[in-house]
């Protein structure tokens, strides 16, 4: 990123308390996010329990994925905002990584959360973060997760994928999946490679599965904490 004062960059935060009365900060960090100088998108995801989008909610973690006008709001959201403090104080574990948007269409809520974002000339090599996000249409949601396990299965199976989760605002239908990948070669092979996968992908597109979608690919940097005991990315 060349100026890292004001070129758009994202983040994202997993963090996981000790019981399920986590649940209520969905509601009351919802205020705090929206403050002057915050994030200009962000989203406060629940985490299935599988490695994918999943029926199985993990009540004690949840995550934050937001979009920042530059290093600094980050590194004041982090350092003087309530929600961060919590996440000092309270979180059992967490993870947090800076990432550069290097390619992404669709919308999220009606919106490009990475307008005026620049994406380099020459992505980076290295490991790829990859953001999916999906509203699916209630006449396909017994269709959608009929597919899951298979894709679950192949997913945590899939050689370079370094760690993932199925994330989520709404339950059912407001489904997403965060994944971290050793290169963009092991993006492609399972995307691409995988019949399974790729049976997916064409039902999808035919059956209209989704009223709204987002494909996003970032440089993930600047990783902190641990995620199921490690950092995935070293």
């Amino acid at each position: 990123m060349s100026d890292t004062s004001t070129a758009i960059m994202a983040s994202f935060h997993l963090v996981r308390y000790g019981d399920a009365g986590a649940m209520r900060h969905m509601a009351l960090d919802r205020p705090l996010l929206r403050a002057a100088g915050g994030p200009v998108f962000w989203r406060l995801l629940g985490t299935g329990r599988g490695t994918s989008m999943s029926l199985g909610a993990d009540l004690r973690r949840w995550a934050l994925f937001a979009v920042w006008r530059g290093e600094r709001r980050l590194d004041a959201f982090l350092r003087d905002s309530p929600v961060a403090a919590r996440w000092r104080a309270e979180a059992v574990e967490s993870w947090h990584v800076r990432l550069a948007p290097l390619a992404w269409r669709g919308r999220w809520g009606g919106a490009d959360p990475f307008a005026g974002a620049v994406p380099p000339a020459h992505p980076p090599t290295g490991p790829v973060a990859v953001l999916t996000r999906a509203s699916i249409r209630p006449s396909r949601l017994a269709a959608f997760y009929r597919s899951v396990p298979g894709v679950d299965r192949a997913l945590r199976q899939q050689e370079g994928r370094l760690a993932s989760v199925g994330v989520g605002e709404w339950p059912l239908a407001r489904q997403a999946t965060f994944s971290l990948w050793r290169d963009a070669a092991a993006v492609r092979a399972f995307a691409y490679g995988l019949p399974s996968h790729r049976e997916v992908i064409s039902r999808v597109r035919t059956e209209r599965w989704y009223g709204e979608e987002l494909f996003a690919r970032f440089a993930p940097y600047a990783a902190e904490g641990t995620w199921d005991g490690r950092d995935p990315l070293t």
